[in-house]
């Protein structure tokens, strides 16, 4: 691994700060992800495994090990405490991917990566069964930590099903607002940003303020990744997001677009009460109303806060490549297609 890693740190060397590819620099790093993950997917019941190493081996970007990785480097991380960080790397990912089990199963949702979603497929008992895996395989994998990091972990697990159940309370709620969406995200994508960012800093030995800021990092790049998201969710295209266009408005969900589009327009707020979007006529007026690129445009300038707060962060970071290839990674999750 390590020749391998020194090869990509100098071919990122050759880059231009601007072109850094935080994926290159901790290549051989996220290699050793993706081996133990698929190794860990496997179970002596073989249902289990299918749906496992369908939703896993199927994409994703593996944006929270490739963050993991790079705060754990950025932190002055060494080869000789390596595994530490890619364990919790794939601890994270496994929790990740349960909760995408159980996401369609409560959305009901077909789709998931332009394919049918493992509910579609495989059923509800059977999914949320093997959800349920995934998270017991994360703990497996990180219970030999110190009990402060798996605290962590839990937390972060605590808070994503209080989003969950928070995100269900507002559905269909016009009075939801941009602080109750705030609540809901920060709880439901940005705790495991903010998690990763606090375990990785830890392994690498950094001191207790560059673990703070770590940690800040996390939720500030979960929040804007969360925010353009949900703008991709209206404006698509379905073979770009991997699933129907519109599927947060369809189920209900509060989402940026939504909350500031409700606020502001009163069709648009009686369209989204009370599943009203029920019919096609309806929700394709909803759909345009989302689209206005005044809306559009003030959605995207709440995700770009959370962008400048987080390269703010990076200050508190020594720097390296891997510091800038943070700044990359943050900078991609605003310039995502929208």
């Amino acid at each position: 691994m390590q020749a391998k890693k020194e090869k990509a740190v100098e071919s990122a060397r050759a880059l231009p700060t601007a072109q850094i590819s935080p994926v290159r620099l901790v290549e051989a790093e996220l290699a050793a992800v993706e081996h133990k993950l698929k190794l860990l997917l496997d179970s002596n019941e073989s249902l289990i495994a299918e749906i496992c190493h369908y939703l896993v081996d199927g994409g994703g970007k593996r944006l929270r090990p490739t963050f993991i990785l790079l705060v754990y480097r950025a932190c002055g991380g060494r080869d000789e405490t390596l595994e530490d960080a890619v364990d919790a790397a794939i601890a994270l990912e496994l929790i990740h991917s349960a909760t995408l089990l159980h996401d369609d199963i409560i959305d009901r949702g077909l789709l998931r990566r332009g394919k049918p979603s493992a509910y579609a497929r495989y059923g509800f008992g059977p999914t949320l069964i093997a959800g349920d895996y995934l998270f017991c395989r994360a703990f497996e994998l990180c219970g030999r930590f110190q009990e402060h990091l798996v605290r962590t972990a839990a937390q972060a697990c605590i808070q994503l099903t209080e989003g969950e159940v928070m995100e269900g309370r507002f559905r269909h709620n016009t009075a939801a607002t941009v602080d109750d969406y705030l609540a809901v995200i920060t709880r439901k994508t940005a705790s495991l940003f903010a998690a990763g960012g606090r375990v990785a800093a830890d392994l690498a030995g950094a001191p207790k303020r560059t673990i703070e800021a770590a940690a800040k990092l996390g939720t500030t790049i979960g929040l804007a990744f969360q925010m353009v998201d949900d703008l991709l969710d209206i404006l698509g295209p379905e073979e770009k997001i991997g699933k129907p266009v519109g599927s947060d408005l369809r189920a209900g969900i509060p989402s940026l677009p939504v909350v500031l589009g409700v606020e502001r327009n009163p069709e648009l707020r009686t369209l989204f009460q009370n599943g009203a979007l029920a019919d096609r006529t309806s929700f394709d007026r909803a759909l345009q109303l989302l689209r206005d690129p005044r809306l559009v445009g003030e959605a995207r300038a709440l995700a770009r806060r959370q962008v400048d707060v987080a390269r703010a962060l990076l200050d508190e970071l020594a720097p390296s490549m891997y510091r800038d290839g943070l700044a990359t990674l943050i900078d991609e999750q605003l310039d995502r297609e929208v």
